[in-house]
């Protein structure tokens, strides 16, 4: 009789434990939830496939199939979850709601992997030849009267020199080293897609690249091996600078001012005779001609041809978009730079205007730009230099007649200047006259349409 009560005793028990147990399991489930949605990029709206959604705690929740979509058990509690996806921003955003669509914007910084090459873009990891590229951020800084002072040390097989010390002058640019003895060294420059020959401008000291404002340029891309050839042919041979400008983006009107103002002395003067150390060496060992040409002034020769040169760089720019389908960016520009020898001068005036509009909801992108560039260049007589380190220093400057352009010379017996003699540097300074006055004009359209039944399709 005892073990019969037991019995129902415990049938009894096992009974309310189980009626417990589901309860509980009940209220759990009642308080989940489970909520649905979509992701897509915030640019084109195409949905992602593989998206990762977490719950707080940094729990794997669900990954978004082929379509975007996802669906996900959400414990309770959870007040939010995170989405990320590789290449954009992770987003998280609180659950107001049992369907919640989520927009992810793209990661800009991934831009600096990409490289732009002759037919569009490609990622650096996916490039089998050697390319380097240095933005803006990069650049070096200071008084830059040429694009490829920007680059100059930045990349290495690289090697920029300057053809002289005149403000005019322009640069040679080896891309690892020279390729022929005889046909052109220089490296294929492309402007904006625009392939631009050497040589293609006269009157402007050979300095080819100081037709481009470096204050417009975005990135300078450096194609260095003959694979670059597959691009653009044989003209690419000694590689290939890639320039790309700089352009609007989407947002409010952004005006931009920037100036950059340089004062330039000589340095390192090569050593020479004082006035007394030059009487001095004629009186002991010159001829008996040679000291009948000593003089009683004392003239610097040097102080009469070179200066302390002033330069000015001033850019203003103004960008943003008209709605959000016109991005622009117009900027003008004016340089102006002094040598240190007289008469040497560079002055420059640009203009650049970019739209980049798009039209059916990005599918269709034109990018337009039109650059003016003005150069008055001024050259300076080079046979001055040297002059001004042999002429006689016992002489004064002027001769107080007209003759020679009242400058004094170094006459024979008859009055003329001496055969193959040097001339007075001032008056080899001031009596020359060479001038040139160079415009350029580039305009291009680029047109980059996306197929709206295939994405995928450019």
């Amino acid at each position: 009789m005892n073990q019969t009560k037991g019995n129902k005793c415990s049938r009894f028990f096992a009974l309310l434990l189980a009626g417990v147990l589901s309860v509980a399991s009940l209220s759990a489930q009642a308080q989940n939830r489970t909520i649905k949605g979509c992701i897509t990029d915030a640019n084109n709206k195409e949905p992602l496939m593989g998206a990762t959604i977490t719950l707080d705690g940094g729990k794997t929740g669900a990954v978004t199939d082929l379509d975007g979509n996802y669906t996900l058990i959400v414990p309770a509690g959870t007040k939010q979850i995170t989405v990320s996806y590789i290449g954009y921003i992770a987003k998280t955003v609180q659950l107001n709601g049992d369907v919640i669509n989520i927009t992810l914007d793209s990661n800009d910084r991934q831009l600096g992997e990409v490289v732009v090459v002759g037919y569009g873009t490609a990622r650096k990891s996916d490039l089998t030849g050697s390319v380097a590229t240095v933005s803006a951020k990069d650049f070096n800084k200071g008084s830059i009267s040429s694009p490829e002072q920007l680059i100059n040390g930045k990349v290495s097989g690289v090697q920029i020199m300057s053809n002289s010390g005149s403000a005019s002058a322009g640069s040679t640019i080896r891309v690892r080293g020279g390729a022929s003895l005889n046909a052109s060294n220089d490296p294929l420059i492309v402007l904006d897609g625009v392939p631009l020959e050497h040589g293609g401008i006269s009157g402007n000291s050979d300095n080819f690249l100081s037709m481009i404002n470096p204050a417009d340029i975005e990135s300078m891309t450096v194609l260095k091996d003959a694979s670059s050839t597959a691009i653009y042919g044989s003209r690419a041979s000694n590689g290939v600078i890639i320039i790309t400008t700089k352009k609007g983006q989407q947002g409010g009107v952004k005006v931009n001012f920037n100036t950059t103002n340089s004062i330039q002395t000589r340095a390192q003067m090569v050593e020479m005779l004082s006035r007394d150390q030059f009487v001095n060496v004629i009186n002991q060992y010159g001829t008996d001609n040679q000291k009948s040409l000593l003089g009683d002034a004392n003239t610097d020769w040097n102080d009469e041809v070179y200066r302390t040169a002033f330069g000015t760089d001033n850019n203003l720019s103004v960008s943003g978009s008209m709605g959000k389908w016109l991005p622009f960016r117009v900027s003008v520009g004016y340089f102006n730079q002094s040598g240190l020898v007289r008469k040497d001068n560079v002055e420059r005036w640009t203009g650049n205007v970019v739209l980049t509009p798009s039209f059916f909801q990005d599918h269709l992108k034109l990018t337009i730009n039109a650059k003016g560039t003005l150069n008055n260049n001024s050259f300076n007589n080079g046979g001055a230099v040297w002059a001004a380190a042999t002429f006689n220093p016992t002489i004064p400057v002027y001769s107080g007649n007209n003759s020679y352009g009242g400058f004094n010379e170094a006459l024979d017996a008859d009055g003329y200047p001496v055969n193959a003699g040097v001339r007075n540097p001032r008056g080899l300074v001031d009596l020359y006259d060479s001038k040139s006055k160079v415009s350029r004009f580039i305009g291009s359209m680029d047109v980059d349409y996306k197929v709206h039944f295939l994405p995928e399709l450019k």
